[in-house]
């Protein structure tokens, strides 16, 4: 299995004006996001605004992100859906583009049951050679998968660990407890990234690392090296940050401080859209009080 990395950028897809899929500055922005801290890079997540892009669209840009940064670090395709076929297809292209692994999301809106979750998982786990990631976030799937599920899936070699968006430390401290020794547990959410470090997880599957990157991974080496202060107090200087991009849904926030910045990813697709002058507001006073590490593009 190659590397994947302990902080992954579930990273933003751009669009140029007039809302197409911008593959010039996807490969800048997936450069610029190793540049930056970032051991690798999960493509058409919820972050990269999935369920907009239409399937030649994700293909595109797996082959775009992973031919811009080639070996320098890991690509994870998101290729989870609400159907199986589908993301079994999806997950056999990107094995097929040479990608380095794919994260599975919990279906949404169709509520299966917990073996129904097992049975899902196990069949697109089985369909390819390619490292899996769970992803468990309900509070947009709204299912949440059981730390019992994840042990029981933890069992199939190449389900390799969870990103854990739940919230829930203690589901959190069972999946670690009761999954093999190489399993990974990755933090979906940017607040819970020291929490879950300290029983046990991963690393993080951030969104704030398109800004903080270098910050967040110094703050991951503090805690492994027992720097455990110098960890704590990174974390309480980005939590403000963290917040002001997840005031509304994300990607909406981020997009607007990458562009504030200076890195145009575009504006969101809708139904998403850009926030309003108050949280615009928020966002920008947050930016003004952080040090940004990535590197603007021209």
């Amino acid at each position: 299995m190659a590397e994947i990395g302990r902080l992954l950028t579930a990273m933003v897809t751009p669009f140029d004006r007039d809302g197409q899929l911008d593959t010039v500055q996807a490969g800048r922005l997936a450069r610029a996001l190793l540049d930056s801290g970032s051991d690798g890079l999960v493509v058409a997540g919820t972050t990269g605004e999935a369920p907009t892009l239409t399937l030649k669209e994700k293909l595109k840009l797996f082959e775009t992100v992973k031919q811009a940064v080639g070996g320098r670090g890991a690509v994870i395709a998101g290729t989870g859906t609400y159907s199986t076929a589908e993301s079994i297809e999806m997950t056999r292209e990107a094995e097929r583009l040479g990608l380095d692994g794919v994260l599975l999301v919990v279906p949404y809106y169709n509520k299966p049951t917990q073996e129904g979750l097992f049975r899902h998982f196990e069949a697109v786990a089985r369909s390819t050679r390619l490292p899996c990631i769970l992803y468990n976030v309900p509070s947009r799937t709204g299912t949440n998968m059981t730390a019992e599920t994840v042990i029981r899936l933890s069992h199939i070699p190449n389900i390799v660990g969870v990103k854990e968006a739940s919230g829930d430390l203690a589901q959190a401290a069972r999946i670690i407890q009761g999954t093999r020794e190489d399993f990974r547990v990755w933090s979906g959410n940017d607040e819970d990234t020291l929490p879950l470090l300290a029983i046990g997880g991963y690393g993080v599957i951030s969104v704030a690392a398109h800004l903080v990157g270098v910050q967040i991974q110094t703050m991951i080496q503090a805690f492994l090296n027992g720097e455990r202060e110098k960890a704590a107090a990174i974390h309480r200087r980005l939590l403000p940050l963290v917040k002001a991009l997840f005031l509304i849904g994300n990607p909406m926030p981020v997009k607007f401080a990458l562009n504030h910045v200076g890195f145009r990813v575009g504006a969101p697709r809708l139904p998403l859209c850009e926030p309003d002058e108050a949280v615009a507001e928020q966002i920008r006073a947050e930016l003004a009080r952080q040090r940004i590490d990535l590197p603007v593009a021209v």
